[in-house]
């Protein structure tokens, strides 16, 4: 076994001379290769996001190279929705995604179901030739949680390795978004010893199974706490293992850099990295804070040798337009509610905004807009706080810990208030309030910033649309049918000069391929062949029937 910080510290001078070596720069005429990595559950807590406890020599040396985007914001605080809005470009609000999760509601499994013309980012890369991969994460309310939930015409290939990149055909350029478990709340619980229930078992043993329990390298006595953390042994034990677990995560970010330039491919990629929501832990996950919503991001282009600071409000929906044209998409879907940041004739943003619903077993909905200074949260259910019992979070010690200190009354105002309910509304000054713990909706000098911000709030749930309009019994009934889903019908053929013409009836998704056993393609143009099997995925619904299909006068067969 090697020493993990030996591992570190090479994978960092790989990415140093990786950065080091030039002006890098795509060929002319050639769209980038774009890499999205993505961590779970993690706020900016980096080295070159300012925080001294962190150890991350990987992902700082990437900073130096890099442009810092320090005001991104997640449409929600927990991962399914904010994935949804992600990889779509819309708000989860406006197509049924608010819910964590749909796949898995107490309701009993349903699917969200954006607008039939709607295409996700990797399905309208691959239109623009790219080939596409992800790893075993998927969730984005209308497919499953893993890999091989569909929908099939998003990823040439799903449940990849971050390498995959080399499946690709020959000078092809390529798409992948690349998940980090380490970071995930689950790596918060504690890894071994007592088990609180059946779920921090499951996460014991897969995050042994897979390797993910991370040395311990953070002195809990180090821990800079927040003021609405009490300061117990179990708090800074978990934010502790928290900043072990960003350590590892650190390190596979290493490894997959250093394997881009192993192959020749660090001048002709795109580097993202960001989070796909705040921390995983008790008043970050889940919430409309910043600790909730503000996640760190680095963009690394082709070509950029020197570090830069970008500080203008950014939303997730904003990062499906971006990547779009930075791969040379020339014709935006109108369907977006974000925009792409890099344009330089695009005014920068004035608001962003974030929704939070039932969250697993608990039901409640909060809307939210934020400017540069101040946060507005409404909520519809004012009684619930978020601080409540929620099966999984307490799994954690820390949340465990805290519960029991405010139960026993031995916390001051400060860091009770978590546990009681917010008021519908509140109203923070992130200038003179970062830690969003004065809550100053009822100060009446603010009463005209209140005012603002929630007629803003109003004119945004009207522009895009709520769907938690709806109870989400009857948002589920409106989605299925007779209780199952709904099936999209299978593509029709017509045949032309030895060319394929698939056409949906419904303008869903097409895929095709030419030997039974082969990959699925997606349906772009007319298909040179004499054979070929069919079918279509409306997203939301389940795959058609596949269809066979042979030049004229041989009738379709149709197999389950």
């Amino acid at each position: 076994m090697f020493n993990p910080l030996s591992k570190s510290t090479f994978c960092t001078l790989v990415i140093a001379a990786l950065m080091f070596s030039g002006h890098v720069h795509s060929e002319d005429g050639k769209p980038p290769n774009i890499l999205l990595l993505v961590a779970e559950d993690l706020s900016p807590r980096l080295g070159s996001f300012g925080d001294p406890l962190a150890k991350t020599p990987n992902i700082d040396t990437l900073a130096q190279r890099s442009t810092r985007f320090t005001q991104v914001f997640t449409t929600a605080g927990v991962c399914a929705p904010s994935r949804a809005a992600l990889i779509t470009g819309q708000h989860q609000i406006s197509f049924g995604a608010q819910h964590m999760r749909s796949s898995t509601s107490p309701l009993g499994r349903y699917l969200a179901q954006p607008a039939i013309e709607l295409r996700a980012l990797p399905e309208l890369l691959r239109q623009l030739g790219y080939f596409t991969y992800t790893d075993n994460k998927l969730d984005y309310q209308f497919s499953g949680i893993r890999a091989g939930t569909g929908p099939f015409t998003l990823w040439d290939k799903d449940g990849a390795r971050a390498e995959d990149w080399r499946l690709r055909k020959p000078d092809q350029p390529f798409f992948g978004l690349i998940n980090f478990m380490h970071t995930h709340e689950s790596g918060v619980m504690r890894p071994d010893g007592m088990s609180y229930s059946q779920s921090h078992t499951q996460s014991q043993n897969m995050r042994t199974a897979l390797g993910l329990v991370a040395t311990s390298i953070t002195d809990p006595k180090h821990v800079q706490l927040p003021p609405y953390y009490p300061d117990l042994p179990d708090v800074r034990a978990d934010i502790a293992r928290h900043y072990d677990n960003i350590h590892a995560m650190d390190q596979r970010v290493g490894e997959i850099l250093a394997a881009l330039h192993d192959d020749g491919l660090a001048e002709s990629t795109l580097i993202i990295w960001t989070s796909d929501h705040g921390d995983g832990l008790p008043r970050a996950k889940r919430e409309l804070f910043d600790t909730g919503i503000h996640v760190p991001m680095l963009l690394h282009r082709p070509g950029q040798t020197t570090a830069t600071e970008d500080s203008q409000l950014i939303s997730f929906v904003d990062l499906t337009p971006t990547l779009y044209a930075l791969a040379g998409g020339t014709a935006p879907p109108s369907y977006w509610h974000g925009r792409d940041f890099l344009q330089p004739n695009s005014p920068n943003r004035s608001y962003i905004y974030a929704s939070r619903d039932r969250i697993d077993e608990v039901n409640d909905r909060q809307r939210a807009v934020r400017t540069a200074r101040f946060k507005y949260i409404r909520s519809y259910r004012p009684e619930v706080p978020g601080g409540h019992a929620l099966a999984y979070r307490d799994n954690l010690d820390m949340m465990r810990a805290w519960r029991a200190a405010y139960r026993a009354n031995q916390l001051p105002p400060v860091q009770a208030a978590w546990f009681e309910p917010p008021g519908q509304e509140q109203l923070y000054d992130l200038h003179d309030d970062p830690h969003e713990v004065t809550n100053l909706a009822a100060d009446p000098d603010y009463a005209d910033v209140l005012g603002q911000l929630s007629q803003q709030l109003d004119d945004f749930l009207s522009r895009v649309g709520d769907t938690s309009e709806y109870t989400e019994h009857n948002l589920r009934e409106q989605f299925l049918d007779n209780g199952a889903l709904p099936k999209t019908p299978p593509p029709t053929v017509t045949w032309q000069d030895g060319k394929a013409r698939l056409h949906s009836p419904i303008g869903a998704s097409i895929g095709y391929r030419l030997e039974s056993d082969g990959p699925w393609q997606l349906y772009t143009r007319p298909v040179q062949a004499q054979s070929l099997q069919a079918k279509s995925i409306r997203y939301g619904w389940a795959e058609s029937l596949t269809t066979r299909h042979s030049a004229p006068n041989i009738s379709p067969q149709e197999k389950p």
